[in-house]
């Protein structure tokens, strides 16, 4: 039996909700991978954040970036992930949009500017490297995001609460 016809306002309010993040993903021009330590839980993760009212998960990335790292990105935007969290430590699901912010000089590296609040430090480290220090979760989403710009193709990830354990 097919559903009543609802208003547009009482329609929205029955559909599920996410909190939706935009990021940039850097590297060096050796290929070899930026990430920033939050502050707030010690993990690592790409320079963005969830969005604001009224903002595209691109404006999103490009405005965190600028906020978190002094970063100003003017390239254009060139998808590389789509990252899907089902409900898990977050009341919500978590939908973000992971951007290429292409390769960082020795001289933009040397310029960025930490939001303290935010991030304590950040690092330029090899994949090999990266290994090493990642959860299971962070890892799979960095080796995927990094093998996406490699071929020059966008993915789809989902990343499952039991795998945050």
């Amino acid at each position: 039996m097919p559903k009543p016809w609802l208003p547009p306002y009482e329609y929205v309010a029955s559909l599920p909700k996410a909190a939706v993040y935009g990021c940039l993903y850097f590297t060096d021009i050796a290929g070899r991978p930026l990430q920033l330590r939050s502050a707030i839980h010690g993990g690592w993760q790409w320079p963005g954040g969830d969005m604001d009212p009224g903002e595209t998960p691109w404006e999103t990335a490009v405005r965190e970036c600028r906020e978190e790292t002094g970063i100003v990105f003017t390239g254009s935007p060139r998808l590389l992930a789509t990252v899907f969290m089902p409900v898990g430590q977050w009341p919500v699901p978590k939908v973000g949009f992971v951007f290429d912010g292409g390769e960082l000089t020795d001289e933009d590296i040397a310029r960025i500017t930490l939001d303290p609040d935010e991030h304590s430090t950040f690092e330029v480290r090899t994949m090999d490297d990266w290994a090493m220090a990642l959860d299971k979760p962070t890892w799979q989403r960095l080796v995927s995001v990094h093998q996406a710009r490699a071929i020059g193709q966008s993915l789809y990830l989902e990343i499952r609460p039991d795998a945050l354990g």
